[in-house]
């Protein structure tokens, strides 16, 4: 049923719809009002569910891992550095091959204090083991939890699956948003069961020491399975599709593609805007284009190899910067290229940091620079002021 909503309460009735059996959070802006709805769904006896209040991320983390353990669905949400003090546990349910469905509201990392979006929480723990998906719209975000508990319980994967919207953009946006039927959730998404489960009467260690003897094949385990994973998305992409009637989710989405000279790659709602600054460009017989890069982990590269060989110039827009080198997206594209015959010309892009807009100008500009001097690291829409 379509639904006038705001992104965070299209996320809290899409999650009750999978049918959690532990919820645990705590609140942190832009992630709160998900939590809230969830809590508001219980206390109106429209969701059954154990939710554990927490006194910290750490916590609801540690919380959720323990019901994985045992066998039960759960889920958390958090931000920014809500996000890092979870980042002890996050490493923990990637290694246990515990999975979890955990929405990142993307906010600024302080200091200084910023409650505003952009992805460098998400990015941080990119190493982490967990698969990462960055929605650009609500109805997107929404469709991703679906697909993310199905991947992420898939037994050929059980791996921890990162849902990231833009915080405030898309957690506090109102979109017209297509709810599905729990009937069809369901078809789409079987009860969780977990094989290897702590249950006292089938005893098992979970998380035991591991030795330099062993634990390099455990990273090389979740690796081949990244790798696996690959293939997986789509086909759980797909099925959605026929049964929902929606395309959403996948690896990549390719814009204007066909064609282009000059394309930018990037991931979020900025994709939005970047899609209307295209069209208003093509208007004017510019072949411009947009490679919107829906999977981060693991990253898709022989998709975007392939659907950037023929492209001259690229620019890498992107709302995280690895402080002391470049953008990590640009530097992951750029190497792609690398021992290839092909050699476009590819520049690197920070915009938008800290929540500050990313208008069609901005956009732009971009588009006019990708003309110019290749580039690694460019700050866009910087004011000329010096802080130290």
């Amino acid at each position: 049923m379509k639904e006038y909503l705001e992104g965070s309460q299209a996320i809290a009735k899409v999650v009750a719809l999978c049918r959690p059996g532990v919820i645990s959070a705590y609140p942190i802006t832009p992630q709160t009002h998900i939590v809230e709805g969830l809590a508001q769904l219980v206390a109106d006896g429209e969701l059954k569910v154990e939710f554990v209040n927490v006194e910290s991320e750490h916590s609801a983390a540690s919380c959720c891992l323990g019901a994985l353990a045992t066998g039960v669905r759960a889920y958390t949400s958090t931000s920014s550095q809500g996000l890092l003090l979870m980042a002890e546990v996050i490493f923990n349910i990637a290694g246990l091959r515990l999975p979890l469905v955990l929405t990142c509201a993307n906010r600024a990392v302080s200091a200084p204090i910023n409650i505003w979006n952009d992805h460098q929480d998400s990015v941080t723990v990119r190493d982490s083991g967990w698969i990462q998906f960055y929605a650009e719209s609500i109805q997107e975000a929404a469709d991703l939890h679906i697909q993310g508990y199905r991947l992420s319980e898939d037994k050929r994967v059980l791996l921890p699956v990162m849902i990231n919207i833009d915080g405030y953009i898309l957690t506090h946006g109102y979109e017209v948003v297509d709810i599905p039927a729990q009937e069809l959730v369901d078809k789409f998404l079987p009860p969780y069961q977990l094989e290897r489960k702590l249950d006292p009467t089938h005893p098992l260690t979970l998380g035991v020491l591991a030795g330099p003897d062993y634990y390099m094949e455990t990273r090389f385990a979740i690796e081949k399975t990244m790798e696996d994973v690959l293939s997986i998305i789509p086909e759980i992409s797909n099925e959605f599709h026929r049964t929902f009637g929606r395309n959403t989710g996948g690896l990549i989405e390719k814009y204007c593609l066909e064609d282009a000279q000059r394309v930018i790659v990037a991931m979020g709602s900025v994709c939005g805007t970047i899609k209307e600054t295209i069209d208003e460009i093509r208007e004017k017989g510019e072949k411009v284009g947009l490679l919107k890069i829906i999977t981060y982990r693991p990253l898709p590269q022989e998709e975007i190899y392939q659907a950037l060989k023929k492209v001259k110039e690229i620019a890498v827009l992107e709302k995280a910067i690895s402080l002391g080198g470049f953008g990590p997206l640009y530097t992951e594209i750029k190497s792609l290229f690398q021992g290839k015959g092909e050699n476009p010309k590819i520049s690197g892009f920070i915009v938008g940091l800290g929540g500050r807009d990313i208008t069609k100008n901005s956009i732009k500009t971009v588009f006019d620079k990708l003309s110019g001097k290749q580039t690694d690291c460019e700050f866009i829409d910087l004011k000329n002021v010096e802080i130290r």
